[in-house]
């Protein structure tokens, strides 16, 4: 068995869901560190042990073993040491798909400094933000999308400059040359000691959050946060020993870590990144093909594009397992699926804040639709507005229990912000924001952030259920459901919607949705009003902003 899972969790066998639930427990070590921990000890027993497989579209492909991975990664935990970064310092890295970034993060890990990934599609604006409320010391970036104009620019309006690295081949004065430092750097790197000591609970990893209104909040990890996702990927994603996962995220957003690096490895899989310029549904199904994935996650978006496409062209037989996260899924979507690939879409559930935390785990049947069952790493119940438990078919926040403490997974805080912490963070629960029901078997049903709730003539909607029955629709892409308001019911329920291919707006598609919304979902539920557009309003990690679209409506 070529994988480390054992020595970090209790069991890896369960009979049912409730044995999970009710008995699985991660093993802590005292000293864990991820890059020590998992990448080298897989360099000194399994040394040829595949850990990515990376392409990109202009026909480059590399394969990287752990050994490269612990040689690599010293290097460069001896270069950014040279260059003054130490442990507890800030550095950003925006690397787009870039292998490099796996050897960066196991550097600054090693080292204990704290990683921020950040998206290649920033402007400056959002890095002046991020360096300031980060206090970044050091950015780390590919030479692609303006990106080193763009900090550069930051720094004058800043005042002041960062350590700047650059990763490829290119010279840029004022830039350090990724490449040309590790070549000349030390392959060795020892476990830090003394007043460098590396400890599990320092600070590891922080994510801005893409909240879909306001600022990004910093989202802390600390070092165990990695154990975390061993329910992610073992449990949940199913990954194969010595298989090949894909999950769809570039190295900016939080899924990158949920389904690239942490549980994957410790489960024994390597992990297969695709580094394309544009999405491609077309593109990634050749890949598919063609590399032989076995376990696929990807967010309902890319579900979308792929059932529009002619699934049955693909040789996707490869795949054993598929999941999804990042928004609910629409059943229209998972019956497509199923019905091309014989496939059914495991839907889970987590935030920035948490590592897995509801899912369709692999011992309980299928309810289209719904989250599935608790995570055994979180206590997690539903509450009412005044914190009281709701009954079994009644709306609530989604919280999660830290009276008897933080549960490995759960985040740290936000980072140097008390007072957002506190807001999200008090009575002995971490309150996730979001709204759900629980049926009678105790399922969990995804209805919206609380914000989004739309109250119309007495009613509350859930703008998940209205956009499920949407995008039901032959001529929907995409939708986004808001509460709009109107004199006489409050609000009404608005659908913004993007059209497939083919599809022309005009007021008889919209009275042909409306109807079809009506015939399968409730009535009352229907979107009175309806605007066709080009693209949704969206975070830079893919999520739809309705508080964009009401404050437009509101004006």
């Amino acid at each position: 068995m070529s994988s480390l899972i054992n020595e970090f969790v209790n069991r890896t066998q369960f009979d049912s869901y409730n044995d999970f639930k009710e008995n699985f427990k991660i093993i802590a070590p005292e000293n864990f560190n991820f890059g020590f921990d998992v990448v080298d000890r897989y360099a000194q027993d399994y040394p040829k042990k595949t850990a990515i497989i990376w392409c990109d579209d202009k026909g480059n492909e590399e394969t990287f073993d752990f050994s490269y991975l612990k040689t690599y990664s010293n290097k460069a935990a001896n270069f950014y040491k040279k260059a003054g970064i130490k442990k507890g310092d800030t550095v950003m890295l925006t690397l787009k798909s870039r292998y490099e970034f796996w050897i960066n993060i196991i550097a600054l890990h090693k080292l204990g400094a704290i990683v921020i990934p950040a998206t290649h599609m920033l402007k400056t604006k959002d890095i002046v933000y991020r360096i300031q409320k980060g206090k970044v010391k050091m950015i780390v970036s590919i030479n692609e999308h303006g990106l080193p104009d763009l900090y550069e620019e930051a720094e004058k309006e800043l005042g002041y400059t960062v350590l700047k690295t650059m990763v490829g081949f290119d010279e840029r004065k004022g830039w350090f040359n990724f490449n040309e430092e590790i070549f000349h750097a030390s392959s060795k790197f020892e476990r830090p000691t003394g007043d460098d000591t590396l400890k599990p609970e320092d600070s590891a990893l922080i994510y801005f959050s893409s909240g879909t209104s306001g600022q990004p909040k910093m989202v802390e990890h600390n070092h165990y946060y990695g154990l975390g996702h061993i329910v992610t990927a073992y449990f949940w994603q199913n990954v194969q020993e010595d298989g090949l996962h894909y999950t769809g995220a570039d190295t900016g957003w939080g899924k990158a870590v949920w389904g690239l690096l942490y549980g994957q490895w410790i489960s024994g899989t390597a992990v297969f990144v695709y580094d394309y310029d544009r999405f491609n549904a077309e593109n990634l199904m050749k890949k598919i093909e063609k590399y032989k994935i076995t376990t696929f996650c990807a967010p309902p978006t890319i579900y979308r594009f792929l059932i529009k496409e002619d699934l049955t062209k693909y040789d996707l037989s490869s795949i054993k397992y598929a999941v999804t996260a990042g928004e609910p899924l629409n059943p229209e979507v998972f019956n497509k699926f199923k019905e091309a690939t014989g496939l059914e879409i495991k839907e889970g559930f987590g935030q920035t804040e948490t590592t897995l935390s509801i899912a369709n785990f692999p011992w309980l049947p299928i309810k289209v639709g719904s989250m599935g069952k608790p995570s055994p790493l979180f206590d997690i119940s539903l509450v009412d507005g005044d914190g009281n438990p709701v009954d079994v078919g009644e709306e609530g926040e989604i919280v999660i229990n830290t009276e008897n403490g933080k549960p490995i997974g759960l985040f740290q805080r936000y980072h140097l912000d008390s007072e957002k912490t506190k807001e999200a963070w008090h009575d002995g629960y971490y309150h996730t924001g979001d709204t759900a029901w629980k049926d009678e078997d105790g399922y969990l049903w995804f209805i919206g952030r609380t914000d989004d709730i739309i109250k119309s003539s007495g009613y509350r909607i859930g703008p998940f259920e209205v956009e499920s029955a949407v995008i039901s629709h032959p001529s929907v892409l995409e939708c986004a459901i808001t509460a709009c308001p109107d004199e006489i019911r409050g609000s009404v329920v608005k659908a913004t919607i993007v059209l497939t291919k083919g599809y022309v707006k005009s007021e008889e598609l919209k009275k042909e949705i409306q109807n079809h919304v009506k015939n399968v979902t409730a009535p009352y539920k229907y979107p009175r009003i309806i605007e066709f557009v080009d693209e949704l309003p969206k975070t830079i990690s893919g999520k739809i902003i309705r508080a964009d679209i009401r404050k437009k409506d509101s004006n």
